[in-house]
């Protein structure tokens, strides 16, 4: 198993996005890119911390690769918007790409130059590459948070387009 630390705005969106990956073990919703230690959500939802909403990947690279886990993420949030992502605004809500070692920094920088040589958004692309800090997980009330609530306004105006997204353009990656 592989490790892979992804920021897309709100981790809600992005543990339901990858959750539902072909090789995608685990994802835990959390904080990473801060500065101090096991950040409360309290806290962070301030910007004071330096930490980003992010979710912890643990997959199979036997079924689902590193370069297809960032092709689905620059499919299904704004690589575009600094510190936000729709009406989620603030740098908790920032595009990053948290490496844990070279390889991944370098398919991470290649992913990136690909789509801006190839004109894929309107905008530059302004995610972050930047190495891992410690993953704190979030508190237990944002765990599983889409499959729980899915019937809550956020999940069906926010969050199911972005998994609808997954389902139309990367059906041959959906468990």
């Amino acid at each position: 198993m592989e490790i892979a630390i992804l920021a897309g705005g709100c981790f809600w969106c992005t543990e339901a996005v990858f959750q539902r990956v072909r090789g995608v073990e685990n994802v835990r919703s959390g904080f990473c890119g801060g500065f101090i230690k096991n950040p409360p959500y309290r806290e962070v939802v301030t910007g004071r911390t330096g930490h980003a909403e992010a979710i912890e990947i643990t997959f199979d690279p036997a079924v689902v690769s590193y370069q297809n886990l960032l092709e689905v993420f620059m499919a299904t949030h704004d690589p575009t918007t600094l510190n936000r992502q729709g009406a989620d605004v603030g740098t908790h809500y920032r595009s990053a790409i948290f490496y844990l070692n070279e390889q991944q920094k370098h398919m991470a920088e290649a992913q990136i130059a690909k789509l801006t040589a190839e004109n894929q958004f309107n905008n530059p692309i302004v995610t972050e590459i930047s190495p891992a800090t410690p993953f704190y997980p979030a508190e237990v009330e944002h765990v599983d948070y889409y499959n729980r609530n899915r019937q809550q306004g956020y999940c069906q105006f926010v969050i199911d387009p972005k998994v609808n997204k997954l389902l139309k353009n990367f059906e041959e990656l959906v468990k």
